[in-house]
């Protein structure tokens, strides 16, 4: 998850007014910048995050020294308005979404490797915070120093975090009675 030359050059354009710039830019990170906030808030409240952060990376965007880093940054932005947004939700949980109807509705008998893989991922058994990790680490490649970086955490606690992630879809596999790898 590099920032390409192409998009430090709409960082520095942008940053100098160009709107059609800065929108190229929040075109191009959008779609992993989803995928991320999905995968840590759950999909119901990902587009209200992901709405909140692209407006944050827009106006904080002529505070960004370096424009190579701006990925990086974008992700640590998002980091904040989902464990912001996850915060927020924990204090209010009347306004608790009711899926039961959804879980009386059967499901596939079964599903593609990247769905269970998903399913796993996003599962409430994970801590949001591992989470995160396993969502930076295995959907955007990025290797744990960069992790850590993002998520402002020392590099111990992402390695931790990781551990206990895999730990927690291991169990999960266990329980569907899968030991091998996902098929």
């Amino acid at each position: 998850m590099r920032t390409t030359t192409q998009e430090a050059l709409w960082v520095l354009r942008a940053q100098s007014d160009d709107r059609e710039a800065l929108e190229l830019l929040l075109a191009s990170v959008q779609p992993s910048l989803h995928r991320y906030v999905r995968g840590v808030v759950g999909v119901f409240y990902a587009d209200d995050v992901l709405q909140e952060t692209l407006i944050l990376i827009a106006r904080k965007l002529a505070w960004l020294d370096r424009p190579e880093l701006f990925r990086a940054w974008a992700f640590r932005i998002a980091s904040r308005v989902a464990f912001k947004h996850l915060r927020k939700e924990r204090r209010r949980p009347e306004d608790a979404v009711d899926d039961s109807e959804l879980r009386q509705l059967p499901a596939a008998d079964t599903a593609p490797a990247d769905d269970r893989l998903k399913d796993l991922l996003t599962t409430d058994a994970i801590s949001p915070a591992s989470r995160a990790v396993l969502m930076l680490h295995f959907a955007e490649e990025l290797p744990l120093t960069e992790v850590a970086a993002i998520l402002e955490i020392p590099i111990g606690t992402a390695k931790s975090r990781l551990a206990y992630g895999l730990a927690t879809i291991r169990k999960r596999l266990r329980q569907y009675g899968m030991t091998g790898p996902l098929s």
